[in-house]
């Protein structure tokens, strides 16, 4: 590559540059109030250093629709903890603690969205060399999960946040308290959901433990056939 083509590379816009939780303040506070929901994947580090780099984040934002934990599914990466809880738990608690208004997709509902054989023909169909390698990707990746649980395909689980969003009546579930253990020696990354109210304490997230696969599904599928216009 000669001098000028390396200069004029630019892998990412500069907007997004710099230190995340930084630019996290700095894109929310930067709009109105209660007009940006943060889509939460992965562990919550990034949320939580926000938060305290600038006290008044939590106020600022209309939600957080985040996937982790777990009530009845137990754990995926120790018997009790769920993978992006468990990385940083005490993240997670202060998450649950800000008085956001938190939408969580725990395992429970995850694992109900299963990337069975029939949904991955449907998927392969739309006949795109995008749908191709989602279909590749997906068969490969849920491969492990078939294999070690016995089922039709592993759960499609990032996606379900933002088709939350974009489809509220897929899912259904309930206002409850949620803890998160951050020192259990057993337990660590635990998140203790109060499904039946036995605390009396505030109901501090919407819990979501249903999905209507099929129509999950129908969103996702949708919104891939949107891209590329046939195979080449």
């Amino acid at each position: 590559m000669n001098h000028k083509s390396d200069t004029q590379f630019n892998p990412l816009p500069s907007r997004l540059w710099g230190f995340a939780p930084d630019r996290i303040v700095e894109l929310v506070m930067s709009r109105p109030r209660d007009s940006v929901t943060l889509c939460c994947l992965a562990p919550l580090t990034n949320i939580a250093l926000a938060m305290a780099r600038e006290p008044r984040l939590a106020e600022h934002l209309h939600g957080i629709v985040l996937m982790g934990g777990a009530r009845t599914e137990g754990g995926n990466i120790t018997p009790a903890a769920e993978y992006n809880i468990h990385v940083d738990p005490e993240a997670a608690a202060r998450i649950f603690e800000s008085g956001v208004p938190i939408t969580m997709i725990p395992l429970d509902c995850t694992h109900r969205a299963l990337t069975t054989a029939a949904r991955m023909a449907r998927l392969r169909a739309i006949g795109t060399p995008l749908a191709e390698a989602f279909y590749h990707l997906l068969t490969f990746n849920k491969r492990f999960n078939a294999r070690q649980w016995g089922t039709d395909g592993g759960p499609l689980h990032d996606p379900t946040v933002i088709a939350a969003l974009l489809r509220p009546d897929l899912f259904s579930g309930r206002l409850a308290h949620v803890g998160v253990e951050c020192h259990g020696t057993l337990t660590r990354g635990m998140t203790v959901i109060d499904w039946w109210s036995v605390t009396g304490r505030h109901p501090n997230a919407l819990v979501l433990n249903r999905v209507d696969a099929e129509g999950y599904f129908d969103l996702v599928i949708e919104r891939l056939s949107r891209f590329g216009i046939g195979s080449p």
